[in-house]
């Protein structure tokens, strides 16, 4: 059993407990978190399970990577606090420990991040023997595994193209939704995650790596955005009140050029109420799903819908999320210590899980 520490118990780490438990060949050993009133609390009840783990959430970091965890899946925010997140991983990586997180944008594609990212986990895994692999839904499997995996049932490819169409208010965490995305904000607000070069930051990765998958140089990747208002106000369950003239929807796409054309793109839709930028594309039901079209003949779409926690498909994704990382983490104990991508690590088949949790 390889001893596994979850750490951050937020949207990811929920789910990624949940997983940890239910995962044969993992044993959880650890939770950390950074709220003092979760210290104590049995693992079980942080995951959202209905019974407990014996696992006690702490928060003594030193203490729990003491222990020598095998593995550690990393669930604590890098949006805001990126230095911090990467400090975190490198402390866990010198420790020993194969790191999965989707916290570090930047070492998606880790080949392309930037070197002294790449040195400093390099310089991690030489003195500590871990390894780290960074993924998650979108950027993740959403928009790297999934559009290599559907293009192989192809016969010719023109264009490849990956949505996320979701209505925010189902995402638990509301400063990301109206500060860092800017919904129920003015129009002439900018918001952090939509400025210049950001998207591209963030999503450009993915884009080089299904160009790799592909086997095409890129010519260039390109970001667009269109903002669109609420026509009227609006009231939301989980957050609140939203005031008509504010921002109800956001549409970018991260496009990578081939031959002058835009033939890899990723596409975010993203509302906060379906009334607004009804001519957008909709997810077929719900209020989310992970889209792949490849274009081409034959022409093949795969949409995704992931629910959890009642019913929500935002906490769905989240624990995909948690799912591709948790479940690479025996893989990674038995490679070789180093730095990967998604393209390097495979995903494989539930086994030994049928059922599992009626036994």
């Amino acid at each position: 059993m390889v001893a596994t520490i979850v750490w951050g118990t937020g949207n990811v780490g929920r789910a990624a407990i949940r997983a940890v438990a239910a995962h044969p060949a993992l044993k959880l050993t650890g939770v950390l978190v950074h709220d003092p009133a979760k210290a104590g609390r049995d693992a079980g009840e942080l995951g959202g399970l209905d019974h407990e783990l014996g696992v006690a959430a702490t928060d003594e970091v030193d203490a729990v990577l003491a222990t020598a965890p095998r593995a550690v899946v990393y669930a604590a925010s890098g949006d805001i606090r990126p230095d911090d997140a990467l400090a975190d991983v490198v402390r866990a990586i010198r420790a020993g420990a194969v790191v999965v997180t989707p916290s570090l944008y930047a070492l998606y594609d880790q080949r392309n991040a930037p070197p002294e990212t790449r040195r400093k986990v390099l310089e991690a895994v030489a003195a500590g023997g871990g390894s780290l692999f960074v993924s998650g839904v979108d950027p993740g499997w959403g928009n790297d595994v999934l559009p290599a995996l559907v293009s192989g049932l192809g016969g010719t490819i023109d264009a490849v193209r990956c949505q996320e169409i979701f209505d925010y208010t189902t995402y638990d965490q509301e400063d990301s939704v109206r500060y860092l995305v800017g919904m129920g904000q003015p129009m002439d607000y900018e918001p952090p995650m939509l400025a210049p070069t950001v998207p591209a930051m963030v999503w450009g990765g993915q884009v080089r790596l299904i160009a790799r998958a592909l086997g095409v140089e890129l010519d260039e990747i390109r970001e667009s955005v269109d903002r669109r208002p609420l026509e009227r106000g609006v009231s939301t369950a989980a957050m609140g009140e939203f005031a008509a003239g504010t921002q109800g929807a956001v549409r970018f796409e991260v496009q990578g050029v081939v031959g002058g054309e835009p033939l890899i793109v990723i596409e975010h839709v993203t509302r906060i109420h379906p009334s607004c930028a009804p001519d957008w594309p909709a997810p077929p039901s719900g209020d989310g799903a992970h889209r792949v079209i490849v274009e081409g003949r034959p022409r093949i779409e795969v949409t995704v819908e992931a629910t959890d926690e009642d019913g929500n498909r935002s906490a769905g994704g989240n624990a995909t999320a948690a799912g591709r990382l948790v479940n690479a983490i025996d893989w990674l104990v038995a490679a070789e210590p180093g730095l990967y991508d998604a393209l390097d690590v495979p995903l494989r088949p539930a086994t030994g899980r049928l059922g599992r949790r009626r036994r």
